[in-house]
């Protein structure tokens, strides 16, 4: 997502995104289900309504149509977003933020609110859901598979898991700040084990700050999970950088010690201690001089 004003931009990325649907034979609805988007994202990138989407659902939507990423952004790919920004004293120059318990609050107060509709005891709930979670986050299993799965072992035939994240989950102010800061300061990303749809939908609701990001990891699209090699070694390549220039802020300690693992600074984040996190955060992020 690129910040700032560019009407043009976002109209001449729509017309040629419209261009090759049509091209490819497809209609809105068959490129959301093969890009794995929301309708109303769609076609709002096609009306040039969304204010720069995100390189990696650019990305996406090219996969679907079989299309390079360069022949469908062609020359209106903004260059600046290219040109590394500052280095911290210890030569970061790429930030990844975790979204769950850095971004926003985790979700267990679904567990006590479902709990509560089924009748069923919430750790009963929290276990079926976490022995689910890895196959949809690596988009193994689809989310109505999972809805169907998951509510019939918990007594809510017609559970619908985005429905109750949504609700449950708060913004946590202070990272949001930071992130806007990390933005002006570095180049950013986002990297989520996540299900599909989830990071659009937040998009949508303005859950996630509104920012530059260079690149989004989005586990159910690029089939793979923290703290797995892989997802790593992806994150790395978008983000252009060697792996000592990177740095990490995630809530869990597995993960982070995966990506030092593979050259990265790593930073955990305590959501019980936001505001002393936060400024951990921010210290470490300082510019060097």
């Amino acid at each position: 997502m690129y910040e700032g004003d560019q009407p043009a931009l976002e109209q001449a990325l729509g017309k040629s995104l419209q261009q090759a649907r049509k091209k490819a034979g497809l209609t809105q609805q068959e490129l959301c289900m093969k890009a794995g988007l929301s309708y109303s994202t769609l076609a709002k990138i096609e009306r040039g309504a969304i204010k720069a989407p995100s390189i990696f659902t650019i990305q996406s939507i090219a996969g679907a149509l079989g299309v390079g990423l360069a022949e469908l952004m062609g020359e209106i790919t903004p260059q600046a977003s290219e040109v590394p920004k500052k280095r911290t004293k210890s030569g970061v120059r790429f930030v990844y933020f975790d979204i769950n318990g850095c971004l926003v609050r985790f979700f267990h107060r679904a567990f006590t609110r479902m709990a509560e509709e089924s009748g069923t005891a919430a750790d009963i709930i929290e276990t079926t859901f976490w022995h689910y979670n890895d196959q949809v986050c690596r988009g193994e299993m689809p989310l109505e598979e999972f809805n169907r799965a998951f509510g019939d072992r918990i007594g809510l035939p017609h559970l619908d898991w985005t429905g109750y994240y949504l609700q449950a989950i708060d913004p946590i102010p202070e990272m949001q700040e930071l992130v806007k800061w990390a933005a002006s300061q570095y180049n950013i990303g986002l990297l989520s084990n996540i299900m599909p749809g989830l990071i659009d939908e937040m998009f949508e609701r303005k859950l996630l700050p509104e920012v530059e990001y260079k690149a989004i990891i989005d586990s159910s699209k690029v089939g793979t999970i923290k703290p797995e090699e892989q997802i790593f070694a992806i994150a790395q390549d978008w983000a252009g950088c060697e792996p000592q220039e990177i740095l990490l802020i995630d809530d869990s300690r597995a993960n982070l010690m995966a990506a030092e693992k593979m050259g990265w600074h790593v930073l955990w984040f305590d959501d019980y201690r936001p505001e002393e996190s936060s400024k951990h955060v921010r210290d470490a992020l300082e510019p060097a001089p």
